[in-house]
């Protein structure tokens, strides 16, 4: 885009934006969070007056019409993604959506499709790309450091008390019109775009979800297998109903010379090979957002290719969507 300068509006200005994402905005060279948006006029106010942020809304579309926002952030539940970032594509403006992009891959193509229609500029907030722990994860498995991978293993299980959500954000999550599906549809976007990351597109893919909670109106268990170039195997399990102490999430990359493993959702990576075990430590930053925003800025302004399509996420959801499928 020509201007010289990215100035946002957050459309779902809620907890989400509070710590991880809204104050990055204004730490990013030629960038500035101007306009956020909530239904709740109050609440939306309230964040405008602590974040210093010149205009809030209570409806998207007085938002979207201020003509000075040049981006949107999207940070609503998935069900409105598709809507509010067609609506900012029509007029122009950049995107950087939250995940999960949409909540299935059919909308996900839809918005593919409107970025090609309008000429638009879309990032996808998989924002764990960025962060240094799985950059070395990447520059590791890149350099060999481990040989030839064989084998991918993940494990995401939790008791059903269990959320890395505030209590707020909890009930929309398990309501599959508005999320897509429970925490897998939560959850396995940042561990699943990491996969193809890390590993490229798949070669082909199976899985599938079931109920095992009578009383659950979502699957609370998915299992999924994904096949990569270079005959790279990746298992995956997830499980919501487990005991607390049998709770994990764990991650392992064997290869014929040694093996990493980490979690998604911590900090420390554990790298064996024919050098013994050495531990890693890292420190995320305070905004966790922040290295995905900066990218996202540099491309809106040309300095940078995307570090997070649209093309990407259609693949990455058409494997949730198979993965999601409930028997």
């Amino acid at each position: 885009m020509n201007d010289k300068k990215i100035f946002w509006g957050i459309i779902g200005c809620g907890d989400v934006t509070e710590q991880k994402s809204g104050p990055a905005f204004n730490k990013i060279k030629d960038s500035k969070l101007l306009a956020v948006m909530r239904r709740n006029a109050d609440k939306a106010a309230d964040y405008a007056h602590r974040h210093q942020v010149e205009f809030w809304y209570s409806d998207a579309d007085s938002l979207l019409s201020n003509p000075l926002v040049n981006a949107i952030y999207i940070a609503t539940p998935p069900s409105s993604h598709l809507e509010y970032a067609i609506r900012a594509l029509k007029l122009g403006k950049a995107v950087y959506v939250e995940i999960p992009v949409t909540i299935n891959a059919r909308e996900a193509t839809l918005l593919g499709k409107a970025v090609h229609q309008y000429n638009g500029k879309l990032v996808v907030a998989h924002y764990r790309r960025k962060l240094p722990m799985f950059l070395k994860i990447k520059k590791m498995i890149d350099e060999g450091v481990i040989g030839t991978i064989r084998i991918v293993t993940l494990r995401l299980w939790q008791n059903r008390t269990h959320t890395l959500t505030t209590k707020e954000e909890v009930g929309w999550r398990t309501n599959a019109e508005i999320s897509g599906g429970g925490y897998f549809l939560d959850l396995s976007p940042h561990q699943l775009d990491l996969m193809l990351y890390f590993f490229g597109p798949p070669l082909s893919y199976s899985g599938f979800s079931q109920i095992q909670v009578s009383n659950q109106q979502v699957a609370d268990q998915t299992t999924g297998t994904i096949l990569f170039d270079n005959k790279i195997l990746f298992n995956g399990s997830w499980c919501f109903n487990v005991a607390k102490q049998d709770e994990i999430d764990c991650c392992e990359i064997i290869g014929d010379s040694g093996s990493l493993r980490f979690s998604i959702f911590g900090n420390k990576l554990i790298i064996k090979n024919e050098n013994g075990e050495q531990e890693f430590s890292f420190t995320h930053p305070e905004n966790i957002e922040y290295p995905m925003i900066r990218s996202a800025v540099n491309y809106f302004l040309d300095s940078e290719s995307n570090p997070s399509s649209i093309e990407e996420a259609i693949i990455l959801m058409k494997i949730i969507d198979n993965f999601a499928k409930v028997i």
